[in-house]
């Protein structure tokens, strides 16, 4: 196993943390904040919600799986993941794409409202699930060792 990859994955997500904790709460990073949850905010908090569960993914691979092909658990993680994402987004999206309860008016902006950010959540609990079934799912490691033999030197799997 190389470093550089548990380095490259642990920095990208560290980076995705950092822009969705910058989304959350933009106030920390000395950004004007206004009421609500707003569409730029929660496109943020997507991207960096993305980058984490990237890296995670690219961490677990390489850590654990280096060279080893995708087993169908690991397939079913990566999807759910992605299913946990376009939930999200369609959720911190809603009020924008025409199906939220706050619809954009020309004296207002869309909002995320409660159910929304409900569903933003599970969206990335889901997603989270599909990163932990893909690390723990993985394929067994390769056990080739050698047959025990008994002090004579013949094999001790065969009988006398």
């Amino acid at each position: 196993m190389d470093d550089r990859y548990t380095q490259l994955s642990i920095t990208i997500g560290a980076l995705g943390i950092v822009i969705a904790l910058i989304g959350l709460f933009p106030g920390i990073a000395g950004l004007e904040t206004a009421e609500g949850i707003g569409v730029l905010q929660v496109l943020v908090i997507l991207l960096g919600f993305s980058l984490l569960f990237v890296g995670a993914y690219y961490f677990a691979k390489k850590t654990f799986y280096s060279g080893m092909p995708n087993t169908l658990a690991q397939d079913i993680g990566v999807r759910l993941t992605m299913t946990g994402l376009l939930i999200a987004a369609a959720a911190g999206f809603a009020d924008v794409l025409g199906f939220g309860s706050h619809a954009p008016n020309d004296d207002t902006r869309p909002l995320l409202g409660h159910l929304q950010a409900a569903a933003l959540i599970g969206g990335f609990l889901i997603a989270s699930s599909g990163v932990v079934i893909f690390a723990l799912f993985g394929p067994p490691p390769d056990d080739e060792q050698p047959a025990t033999s008994d002090k004579t030197g013949s094999d001790s799997n065969q009988p006398d």
